[in-house]
C-alpha cells in the first residue's frame, strides 16, 4: 500500500513525535510511505529574528496564506529545506528509516506556475489586487523520481517548495502539496495530521464522512481544517482511495489511523 502523510514542521517539539517517529517506523515495514512536512511557525519565528516580520493574507475564500516576496522565499527555502527537512531526516534515520529529504527543485519534483496577482480581502471586508510575490500552483509531479526512491526502499521527506516556469522557487501550500503527491502517484491513502482529533462538527469529531457530504458543511469548518478538507477533495478527486485526518501528537496515530481508531476519514461514495 501506498500512502502519503503530512505533517507539520512542529511535530518534532511535541512531546508526542517521539510515539509519531517509532510509529512512522513501523509503518513503513509493510508500506510505501511519501512524506510531505510543513513547519510556517519556525519559519515566522526565524524570519522575525532575522528583522524580517511577516505578512499574511486572506483570500476571497477565507484561507489564510503567507505573503512571499524576494526576500521572504529566502528565508523560506533557508528553513524549510535546510533546517527542518533535515531535522526530519535525521530524526527518521535514528529510527534506521531510510529517508531521503527533497524539495521540489530537486529533480524538478515540483513544477508550479507562478501567481502573478492574488486576489486579497483586506481589513474592511474590501477586495483588492496585489502583485502574486514568490507564491505558486503546482502543475506537475516527478513521479518517475518519486517511484523510483519508493521501489528502492527509500521514504521521501518534500517540503513544499516548487520549481517556476522561470526555475524560481516558489511556496506552495503543504496540505495541497501532499493532495497533488497523494493524487500524482495514486497513493490509496493520505493522512493529514493535524492538532484536533478529526473534522469537529457540532463538537463532535467525525468518524466517517462521504466527499458529498463534507461539502455540504464545508461552510460550517474553520479555516485551518477547511485548507486541510479542501485539499482532501483535491486528493480524491485525482483517485486516492481515502483520506484521513487525524492527530498527530496522540499514541501511535498513524497505525490508530489506518485502523480507524482515530480520525476522520473521508472517501468517495
Amino acid at each position: 500500500m501506498l500512502i502519503v502523510i503530512k505533517m507539520g514542521g512542529s511535530i518534532l517539539k511535541e512531546g508526542a513525535s517521539s510515539s509519531l517517529i517509532a510509529d512512522l517506523a513501523e509503518i513503513t515495514k509493510q508500506h510505501q510511505v511519501v512524506l510531505v512536512h510543513g513547519g510556517g511557525v519556525e519559519v515566522t519565528e526565524i524570519a522575525s529574528k532575522l528583522g524580517k516580520e511577516q505578512k499574511f493574507v486572506i483570500s476571497p475564500e477565507g484561507f489564510r496564506s503567507r505573503y512571499t516576496d524576494k526576500e521572504t522565499i529566502e528565508i523560506y527555502t533557508m528553513v524549510m529545506a535546510g533546517k527542518l527537512n533535515k531535522q526530519i531526516v535525521l530524526a527518521l534515520q535514528n529510527q534506521n528509516i531510510n529517508a531521503v529529504g527533497l524539495s521540489g527543485l530537486d529533480a524538478s519534483l515540483l513544477r508550479a506556475e507562478r501567481k502573478l496577482k492574488l486576489i486579497v480581502v483586506d481589513e474592511r471586508g474590501r477586495k483588492k489586487v496585489i502583485d502574486g510575490g514568490y507564491t505558486g500552483k503546482i502543475t506537475q509531479v516527478n513521479t518517475t523520481f518519486l517511484t523510483l526512491l519508493l521501489e528502492q526502499g527509500y521514504i521521501p521527506v518534500v517540503t513544499p517548495i516548487a520549481l517556476s516556469q522561470d526555475h524560481e522557487p516558489l511556496n506552495v501550500d503543504g496540505d495541497r502539496t501532499a493532495a497533488i503527491v497523494a493524487g500524482a502517484l495514486k497513493a490509496d491513502k493520505l493522512i493529514m495530521l493535524t492538532d484536533v482529533e478529526g473534522l469537529i462538527l457540532n463538537g463532535e469529531c467525525i468518524k466517517k464522512i462521504s466527499s458529498t457530504e463534507v461539502k455540504e458543511v464545508l461552510p460550517k469548518i474553520g479555516g485551518g481544517m477547511s485548507t486541510k478538507i479542501h485539499a482532501g477533495l483535491e486528493a480524491l478527486n485525482q483517485g486516492v482511495n481515502e483520506v484521513i485526518v487525524t492527530m498527530g501528537t496522540t499514541n501511535q496515530p498513524l497505525t490508530s489511523a489506518l485502523n480507524y481508531k482515530v480520525g476522520t476519514v473521508i472517501k468517495n461514495e
